[in-house]
């Protein structure tokens, strides 16, 4: 009798490489793959990583970050869809809020993501009362539906003014659309986010319209690959929240996808963090094309209530708050026409990927430099990649960099990787010091690919006190899929002075969105460990245009007086003070319910029994910093035993990453295998 698939597999699609994260539920055991990513169709990259260390028909569940539908807004590949709009609205999209590209410059181009011509306006208005004005004129809708599909758009959105407050006309056009309309991408803007202020609403359902056949399209590949090869497993889709949902719910809201892979690793970093006793950390994702920065206090992410992803691509929708820059292991420098060395964020990406890849680049990376410089062992590279070209890395960096600065190729990749860091310590100072925490209180936790090559650089340049490195960094995005909890996120406008609040009218909503959640739980019969419903609002002192999230103590009624003491205390919390007198306003109620999957004990990754410091050494080797060159010691990361300490110089190799130790560092590993490096 064969047993019954118990292996969970989180799978992280990168730009560069694609990472999974095995582990067998029945046995404990967990191994990770990394290979390369294939664009542009990334399921087949997908499938080979999970082929690596599985047989796909022994997948109980695939738990998947994916960054189609992020890509699809960056590179603006998204569908060709239509915005069905109330009269004298048609532009709202463009005019957005205002905002410029630059800041400081007086001119700046926006192409909307749904071009005029695919914008058309309908008569119907609902005031923001929610009384109803004009009724939906439903012939003006068949005709233009008409129009759309002549001018060749595949999904369509509707976004009427003040559908907040009464969907009652969105709902009757949508109705009718979705009997006329040829597939079923009609999305209407009081479905995706029922919340006041008409700019994010309706780009936030266009956006959803935009991508719906391009994620869709993509997870039904995916799902295909799995079943033709045998596999019945449950397939969950990451959200940019942190939590999962279910493949109907992810084709459904595919904008919920945005940054779904970065938001994964954040969410194994806290969990981690937490695991080591450092619950303040400062997380950096170096991948093969960005850096991606978090901040965890008190082993909590903080979650943003929308985000751009580009410039005027604006998704409001609960976000982990992640700060990205073009500083990755395949960002590509040279010196531009003012003599300087730049860095990013243009990058080689996997394909042709750095000079070292041997693919055809000839322009130098930061891998590039890395290499060049012997942190990166040629022979042993990550991602089941062929041995490296250091003479390919060597001639681009002299091109490009050590010629026109007239430094020799060693100073060149030195300089490449000084500038490299200091992008990478801004958005660092960018989530501590500018928003008012100490960077001296914070570990920084690196991970991605590169992130162990510079950890020991950015806590010197930063101010950190140390640096916690991961079990398997290189994964760590994978290994959040598997850890990540089912969750659903919903608002309400309310729009009322405290004061006036119907406390019998919030709790009913409470009640009725809270059921929501649950029967979206119950439908992607997965099991939990329990269950959980929070519940916060978005608030201000009244005359105030930008609100503070208040989030209610478990198990709080929602009453006035609750609200308003959580709303000083987070007040207070932002601000160093509260407005004693003023009086405060309830904007929106936000609801999660989250399916709590069961705990992965990270014990499970901890060094092996037996294990000695002198039998993980591998020898030695030539290291470039500083100006001169070192004698590294080299040891297989996977093989040191907790208590370990190595002073730097030192390269600690695993399959995933690379760790390097600076000179001046000490790496000591702890209890669960972690790395973590302080000053000696």
């Amino acid at each position: 009798m064969s047993r019954a698939p118990s292996i969970v597999a989180g799978v992280d699609v990168g730009g560069t490489f694609t990472d999974v994260f095995f582990l067998d539920e029945a046995s404990g055991r967990t191994d990770v793959a990394k290979v390369p990513s294939t664009r542009p169709d990334q399921s087949v990259g997908f499938l080979k990583g999970l082929s690596t260390h599985a047989a796909l028909a022994d997948l109980a569940t695939v738990v998947h970050g994916t960054t189609v539908g992020t890509n699809a807004l960056l590179e603006r590949k998204g569908a060709r869809a239509g915005v069905i709009m109330t009269a004298g609205f048609r532009d709202v999209l463009e005019m957005r809020r205002r905002d410029r590209p630059r800041t400081w410059g007086l001119r700046g181009d926006y192409d909307p993501p749904i071009p005029r011509d695919l914008r058309l306006e309908v008569p119907e208005r609902t005031l923001a009362d929610g009384s109803i004005h004009t009724a939906v004129d439903l012939d003006a809708i068949r005709a233009a539906a008409a129009t759309l599909r002549e001018r060749g758009a595949e999904a369509v959105c509707v976004a009427f003014i003040n559908s907040f407050a009464n969907p009652t006309n969105e709902a009757a056009a949508v109705a009718l659309l979705r009997t006329l309309w040829p597939n079923p991408y009609v999305v209407a803007s009081s479905e995706i986010l029922p919340e006041m202020r008409e700019f994010e609403r309706t780009s936030t359902a266009a956006l959803n319209a935009y991508l719906q056949p391009v994620v869709a399209r993509y997870l039904q590949t995916l799902e295909d690959g799995l079943r033709q090869a045998g596999s019945a497993a449950e397939v969950l889709i990451v959200q940019s929240n942190g939590g999962v949902m279910d493949l109907a719910s992810a084709r459904a809201l595919p904008v919920r996808t945005a940054l779904s892979g970065p938001a994964a690793g954040v969410i194994a970093a806290a969990e981690i963090a937490v695991a080591a006793g450092m619950p303040d950390v400062i997380t950096g994702d170096v991948g093969g094309t960005s850096f991606d920065v978090a901040l965890i206090a008190g082993g909590k992410a903080a979650l943003a209530a929308e985000a751009s992803i580009g410039f005027g691509l604006t998704i409001r929708s609960p976000m982990v708050e992640i700060t990205t820059i073009g500083a990755g292991g395949g960002s590509i420098a040279g010196v531009d026409r003012a003599g300087l060395l730049q860095v990013g964020p243009e990058s080689a990406g996997s394909d042709p990927g750095p000079a070292c890849y041997g693919r055809g680049n000839t322009r130098p990376t930061t891998t590039d430099a890395n290499v060049v410089l012997g942190r990166i062992d040629a022979s042993r590279p990550i991602g089941a990649l062929a041995a490296l070209d250091v003479a390919a890395a060597e001639r681009a960096i002299v091109e490009h960099v050590g010629r026109p600065l007239g430094l020799g190729v060693h100073a060149a990749a030195e300089a490449i990787l000084r500038v490299a860091n200091a992008k990478m310590a801004g958005a660092i100072r960018l989530v501590s010091i500018e928003r008012g925490h100490d960077p001296k209180r914070f570990a920084l936790m690196p991970f991605g690919g590169g992130g162990a090559l510079h950890a020991g650089a950015l806590i010197l340049e930063t101010g950190l006190a140390r640096a916690l490195v991961p079990r398997h960094p290189g994964v760590t995005s994978a290994l959040g899929c598997v850890i990540a909890d089912m969750r659903h996120d919903f608002v309400h406008t309310l729009n009322r002075p405290l004061a006036e609040l119907d406390e019998a009218a919030v709790a009913a909503m409470v009640a009725e969105l809270s059921a929501r959640g649950a029967a979206l739980l119950d439908r992607a019969g997965v099991r939990f460990a329990g269950r959980e419903t929070g519940v916060a609002f978005d608030m201000s002192y009244i005359g105030q245009t930008h609100t503070v999230a208040v989030a209610l103590p478990e198990d709080t009624a929602a009453s006035r007086a609750a609200i308003g003491a959580a709303f000083d205390q987070a007040y207070s919390a932002a601000f160093g003070r509260t407005l004693s007198g003023a009086a405060a306003r309830v904007l929106n109620l936000r609801v999660a319910v989250t399916g709590k999957r069961p705990r992965f004990d990270l014990a499970l990754l901890a060094p092996a029994a037996g294990l000695t410091t002198e039998g993980a050494r591998r020898g030695s080797r030539k290291i470039h910093a500083g100006g001169a060159w070192h004698d590294a010691a080299l040891y297989d990361r996977l093989r040191l035993p907790p208590g370990a300490r190595i002073a730097g110089p030192a390269v600690l190799d695993q399959p995933d990453t690379t760790i390097f130790v600076d000179p001046g560092l000490v790496a000591t590993v702890d209890r669960l295998g972690n790395v973590i490096l302080e000053r000696a």
